[in-house]
């Protein structure tokens, strides 16, 4: 009877070590995976003037099919594109409001998306309208004549990308006239990455 009860025992103290084994690193990636959804927010500040909301949206890298460069972004699998246009709902940047007075104006933006996203304000030549600019062989619009861009993350100005989830922002000041709002990495104009942002006189 004795030899029973420590062989019982000695059984149930395997168990509990086997299950606190397993347990410990399930509770670590618990603690890791709560810790990474609880990135502080990213705050910003009063800004001046004008404020117009550009938000911006992708599928998320979750169901690409292209293995990206360094510098590229991937393509949805099974939905490549044919070229820019209204049809074409994989990435897209949206102006909030899409009219606002000439003078002091500040981009606010919010990168909804999966990917990381920058914001450029480009002069929309008379007559042209938007999604129609020409693609280089680097998959980039020509952006020479950039008035400023957000793409600081968490900050004002240039940088390296706004990260998912995160913000950025510019201040400006537009003369009247008709502008066109674009995420120039490689290949995001091209699948949709545009806005038009109308600048009234005073």
């Amino acid at each position: 009877m004795w030899l029973h009860d420590v062989r019982l025992a000695g059984m149930v103290s395997a168990v509990m070590l086997a299950a606190v084994a397993v347990g410990e690193p399930a509770a670590m990636g618990v603690t890791t995976a709560t810790g990474a959804q609880h990135r502080p927010e990213c705050t910003v500040p009063s800004l001046p003037g004008h404020v117009v909301d550009v938000t911006l949206t992708d599928m998320g890298s979750g169901m690409m099919s292209r293995s990206p460069g360094p510098s590229s972004s991937p393509v949805p699998h099974g939905m490549m594109s044919s070229g820019p246009g209204p049809q074409d709902t994989r990435m897209r940047l949206s102006v909030t409001p899409a009219t606002v007075p000439a003078g002091t104006v500040s981009l606010r933006v919010s990168n909804k998306g999966a990917l990381a996203h920058e914001v450029l304000v480009l002069p929309l030549p008379s007559g042209q309208t938007i999604g129609k600019r020409e693609v280089g062989s680097d998959q980039r619009v020509d952006e020479s004549d950039s008035l400023g861009e957000a793409s600081r993350d968490c900050a004002a100005g240039k940088g390296e990308g706004i990260a998912p989830g995160s913000k950025g922002w510019i201040t400006l000041t537009l003369r009247p006239g008709h502008y066109e709002l674009v995420c120039n990495f490689p290949d995001h104009y091209d699948r949709g990455m545009y806005g038009e942002l109308d600048v009234t006189g005073r």
